[in-house]
């Protein structure tokens, strides 16, 4: 009897392959999207959306051609939950949160994974660059083929459940033969391009889509200096990010960068590039995929946020469920509320977010 996939189809051209090469591989697939789009005019019309409208026509045309069955799961409620309200009260407290972190961790691997399962799946699969090994009685998570595309930094809160229920087959490609083979086998979305921007903020202008959700929080302050001398104003904190110059909207003669954000004042801290290279961080809600839990210091290639290098850091348990993170070089605009995730090579070993800034 043919092992059950539930593919969750973005409409993208990775989703639309992964469903492919597993009915390929035997699997019986079934293609699902998501729909976690709110009441939004603009965003069901987004083109670029990975969820929206125009995607799922996408999506269930691949799923026609790869004659697959084809549904629509409304994860609307649970995502705006999970995803929407934690993104908006994250930059609210001077934090600056990855939305793609905490939808695979409460939406793609658990809400979908739960549905496929009531489904009588046997595994849900997506279209995500990162490659799931067994090793002895411990699934593991390793880069792509693809380092350009490599996700596995998005993916650190797997757990040993998730990691057993998934497939990505599109982790064992570089992603210009996974566009070679949807034009192979005449797929419209071949070509489409990749969606880099937020999927619920479709002109990637964060700060604005935060003041129109909650217009009444989002409150002009002052910009000060690292002694709390007043400077200027700002339009409101959720417009800025740690590290940012541009777009401050104040000329001070000099460069200025943002090191600090404080929500219980309502102001944001400039100061010199200098200030924003830090080498020590404290993480929380911490999750390891080659084991439970870190009994010692370790040493491992960190990075700070999606796009840094893996740096040399150690890493150490401080009780509370939280460990400290030592670079061994200065790293540019560490960031509360990021992921901070540690890799052994290819190897994934895990991550979690970061608290504080030492």
């Amino acid at each position: 009897m043919k092992k059950k996939v539930v593919v969750g189809m973005s409409g993208g051209v990775d989703s639309s392959v992964a469903a492919y090469l597993l009915k390929e591989q035997g699997y019986d697939v079934i293609g699902v999207t998501m729909q976690v789009w709110q009441e939004d005019e603009e965003y069901e019309a987004n083109e670029g959306g990975c969820c929206s409208l125009s995607a799922v026509e996408d999506a269930r045309m691949v799923a026609y051609k790869l004659d697959i069955p084809f549904y629509v799961m409304n994860f609307k409620d649970i995502f705006k939950k999970n995803v929407i309200d934690y993104f908006i009260d994250e930059y609210m407290e001077g934090r600056t949160p990855n939305p793609c972190v905490a939808c695979n961790k409460y939406i793609k691997f658990d809400a979908l994974l739960k549905k496929a399962m009531d489904l009588g799946a046997d595994y849900v699969a997506t279209g995500h660059y990162a490659t799931i090994e067994k090793d002895g009685d411990r699934y593991l998570l390793r880069k792509s083929e693809d380092d350009r595309k490599d996700q596995t930094y998005a993916l650190y809160n797997l757990t040993q459940h998730q990691l057993a229920h998934t497939l990505m087959p599109c982790g064992e490609y570089k992603k210009d033969r996974i566009r070679e083979i949807a034009k192979e086998i005449g797929l419209i979305v071949h070509n489409k391009k990749d969606s880099e921007e937020i999927c619920f903020i479709p002109d990637n202008d964060h700060g604005s889509y935060i003041k129109k959700q909650a217009p009444n929080k989002v409150r002009e302050g002052y910009f000060v200096d690292k002694h709390g001398n007043l400077l200027g104003k700002h339009k409101g904190i959720v417009y800025y990010t740690i590290g940012q110059r541009k777009g401050l909207g104040i000329a001070l003669g000099k460069p200025v960068f943002v090191t600090d954000i404080t929500p219980l004042t309502n102001t944001v801290v400039l100061g010199s590039e200098e200030d924003i290279f830090k080498t020590k961080l404290v993480a929380k809600d911490i999750n390891f995929i080659p084991f439970d839990s870190l009994e010692s210091t370790m040493e491992v290639e960190a990075k700070i946020r999606y796009s840094a290098k893996p740096a040399k850091a150690w890493i150490s348990p401080i009780g509370e469920g939280k460990i400290k993170v030592v670079f061994e070089d200065k790293q540019r605009a560490i960031t509360k509320g990021q992921s901070v995730v540690f890799y052994n090579k290819d190897l994934l070993i895990g991550g979690g977010i970061i608290d504080e800034i030492l």
